[in-house]
């Protein structure tokens, strides 16, 4: 059984809820941050900061060969929890079942509305007064397995998309440390 305080995230861009966890890390130590994207902007972050990095491009890859390339990194690493932090590319199942109930995954709506993409244009478009994030645990069926937390956030009158974003962005940075910090106690 490996230790679930020893925390692999995979990322694809900018990295900036890797950050947060990285920054606010209690319980758990981050001992890679992985990307599917060679050119992530928050590849060089974690290194700057002595946090091991690892990226191989997915484009054109088999999934599942990919998966368990990335799944071996983990596993050398001593990865017991996994954390997704805007890695924009859909887990294989067998990824999925491999590390089963060791992945979570903050999401920008308050689940179970607006599972996928365009959150925030949705929960605006539907008249919703509150939008928000959530973190749950990784599952086969996209952004559907157990809700670990919520942050919710007033959608104001004036807002587009790209504003409540930022304001959802700005609790997921709270929330998602918060939360993996007493999963990895469980």
């Amino acid at each position: 059984m490996r230790d679930p305080r020893r925390v692999g995230i995979l990322i694809s861009g900018r990295g900036s809820n890797m950050r947060a966890l990285v920054e606010r890390a209690d319980n758990y130590e981050v001992v890679v941050v992985a990307s599917n994207k060679p050119q992530a902007p928050g590849l060089e972050w974690a290194k700057e900061r002595g946090v091991a990095a690892w990226s191989l491009e997915s484009k054109g890859a088999d999934k599942e060969e990919y998966d368990r390339t990335l799944s071996a990194v983990l596993e050398d690493h001593g990865v017991g929890t996994i954390a997704l932090a805007g890695f924009m590319r859909i887990l294989s199942p067998w990824f999925v079942e491999h590390w089963a109930g060791r992945i979570i995954n903050i999401h920008p709506s308050l689940l179970p509305k607006y599972r996928g993409l365009d959150t925030h244009a949705r929960a605006i478009e539907a008249g919703d007064k509150v939008g928000g994030c959530s973190v749950h645990v990784v599952t086969e069926e996209l952004d559907a397995g157990l809700v670990l937390g919520h942050a919710e956030v007033p959608i104001k009158s004036s807002d587009t998309p790209a504003t409540l974003e930022a304001r959802v962005l700005a609790s997921e940075h709270q929330l998602y440390p918060k939360v993996l910090n007493e999963f990895v106690l469980r």
